[in-house]
């Protein structure tokens, strides 16, 4: 009878445990590499036992690209860039839009929050909130080019021969806010817009004699600024960081007319299943006690109000020696691309090829 007893007992709790793990729900992540390290999905689980987290590392192109062959089904929760998701959903309908009730808004930074609700509200209807930024901008070692501070000065005369960029859309968009335009805003007018490559062009060819060398990986550049023979270059503001660490005079530098800013977001595809859990998802990473755990595994600056002071201390330092609250407030966010902008461009990079040997 003990033995019958026992073994009814046991059957009884195997299907206690079934029927748990039934209604465990799944949050479906299709997200960076970095962005859902495991000491944050054990804390989130250890949280709310009945979500298991299941992850799916991609990159924009990936992300687009999986949600568009699904109609937006198979992820719950997709971290694409605040550029690259007001398109798609005109174009492929991928994504539902938030309710913004269900999520902590008052942590954002404010400035991030906003760029990232101007580029992905349509019909009135926000799709997306921030999670990580980062720049695009200058570096400079002040002790041999002190006076660096906007785009321009890496075609100024007395930096003959000791400065760096590398020909891509970044330093196009950055020499003509340097020449007091707006590119963002001439997306809307494409004619206006190559009158202002046109002008660009002419300046960055007429700049090639500054130019020590063109970069194109972040190993080159940095070999050129430890080395001396760069003094300023056109960068990603992870790389000024890591070069800050074995030399403090080598800092980012925002430029005068707003570095050039990316966000990965949050953004709900429209056939996910398990929308509760992922608003618990994005409250529960940008608490502070996580957000630390997510900056040190992503190497990028949490969207929340002081995320500078939640870094890494070694990257804390570059971060404040390189950004005030007025260049945060100073950003310039990459606008959303319409068609034909990005064959344009490609054409005018060649051409400063062509020119500069680059």
């Amino acid at each position: 009878m003990r033995t019958g007893t026992f073994s009814a007992a046991l059957l009884a709790a195997t299907m206690l445990t079934a029927a748990a793990t039934a209604q465990a729900e799944t949050l479906r992540l299709l997200t960076w590499g970095g962005y859902a390290p495991e000491e944050i999905i054990q804390k989130f689980e250890a949280k709310y036992p009945d979500i298991k987290v299941e992850v799916t590392l991609s990159n924009n192109e990936e992300m687009i690209a999986k949600l568009r062959a699904t109609g937006g089904a198979g992820f719950d929760l997709a971290q694409p860039s605040h550029d690259r998701i007001y398109a798609a959903q005109l174009e492929y309908n991928i994504y539902k839009p938030l309710d913004l009730s269900k999520i902590d808004t008052s942590v954002f930074e404010p400035k991030l929050l906003d760029g990232v609700k101007a580029n992905t509200t349509i019909d009135g209807k926000v799709y997306s909130v921030p999670h990580q930024w980062g720049t695009s901008g200058l570096m400079a070692d002040k002790s041999k080019a002190p006076e660096i501070a906007g785009w321009g000065d890496l075609c100024d005369p007395k930096y003959k021969g000791k400065t760096s960029m590398r020909l891509k859309r970044t330093i196009l968009l950055g020499t003509a806010f340097s020449m007091g335009e707006n590119p963002f805003a001439a997306y809307a007018d494409l004619k206006k817009y190559q009158g202002i490559l046109d002008k660009v062009v002419d300046k960055l060819i007429a700049c090639k004699d500054n130019v020590k060398a063109y970069w194109k990986g972040g190993d080159d550049l940095s070999a050129l600024m430890l080395s001396g023979e760069v003094v300023a270059s056109e960068t990603w503001d992870s790389t000024a960081y890591k070069l800050y660490k074995q030399n403090p005079n080598i800092v980012f530098v925002p430029p005068k007319t707003g570095a050039l800013a990316w966000i990965d977001t949050f953004t709900m595809p429209r056939k996910g299943e398990a929308d509760e859990a992922a608003y618990k998802w994005i409250n529960f990473v940008m608490l502070p006690e996580n957000v630390k755990i997510m900056s040190n595994s992503t190497g990028g600056t949490a969207a929340v109000k002081g995320g500078k002071d939640l870094l890494p201390d070694d990257k804390k330092a570059a971060v404040n020696a390189a950004f005030s609250d007025a260049d945060i407030a100073n950003l310039q966010f990459f606008a959303n691309i319409p068609p034909g902008v990005e064959d344009m461009e490609g054409k005018a990079l060649e051409k400063i090829k062509a020119a500069t040997g680059g």
